[in-house]
């Protein structure tokens, strides 16, 4: 099963060509400051995903091991990804909300637990990750 999505204006729309069934809360501060709040992202293989209307997208590379990229008309996230090499190179994740149907995808977990706001939290029960756990597997080391 494959979902289809897009930003708000409709000048991005994209094709994932696996079915998605789990999401996960990013709770970092760059996602608060991106979306305004958590950001709930379905992770997609860097060859799942089809993008048309690239000419109206930019991506800003947020880290040095990751990228962001948004809807230049509209403003709308699209997806999250992992820019350095390795095994998570080309992962995408992208947004929940810009999904046409999102019924059967559940919330699984949450990361940056330790940078949540005080303000909310989820009924669910769901695998959690401190941010030193997230850049152990994510950022590059550190030059010796």
């Amino acid at each position: 099963m494959s979902h289809s999505g897009s930003c708000l204006c409709g000048a991005v729309t994209y094709t994932i060509k696996s079915t998605v069934t789990q999401t996960r809360a990013c709770h970092c501060g760059m996602c608060r400051k991106w979306c305004g709040g958590v950001y709930l992202g379905v992770e997609v293989a860097p060859d799942q995903m089809e993008i048309k209307g690239t000419e109206n997208m930019t991506v800003f590379a947020s880290s040095p091991w990751a990228e962001r990229a948004f809807c230049t008309t509209c403003g709308s996230n699209i997806y999250s990804g992992i820019t350095m090499s390795g095994p998570h190179f080309g992962t995408r994740y992208v947004s929940l909300g810009g999904l046409d149907d999102t019924r059967g995808i559940e919330l699984v977990g949450e990361i940056y637990i330790d940078k949540k706001p005080d303000g909310y939290s989820f009924a669910n029960d769901t695998d959690k990750m401190t941010e030193a756990e997230i850049m152990a597997i994510y950022a590059p080391t550190a030059p010796v």
